[in-house]
């Protein structure tokens, strides 16, 4: 699955996208996979909302989903 991060997501990543292999993880142990990898990016993904082909995900199973856009809050929200 294609992971991409906008603004301070991206920022905290150090990159705008990764290829992460999630087939058998859901929204969580992603979050948890990414943030053990990177303690500042798991700060900034904690108050990410995530896209998952282009329709808002709050949890759940990522099997199928082919891109997972993290954005992190804009405008103070």
């Amino acid at each position: 699955m294609l992971v991409r991060f906008f603004a301070g997501a991206a920022e905290a990543a150090g990159t705008d996208s990764m290829e992460v292999n999630a087939a058998d993880l859901d929204l969580a142990g992603l979050i948890h996979q990414l943030g053990a990898e990177n303690e500042d990016l798991a700060r900034v993904v904690a108050r990410c909302s995530c896209l998952a082909d282009g329709m808002r995900i709050e949890e759940g199973p990522l099997a199928g989903v082919t891109q997972l856009d993290v954005l992190p809050p804009f405008a103070g929200g």
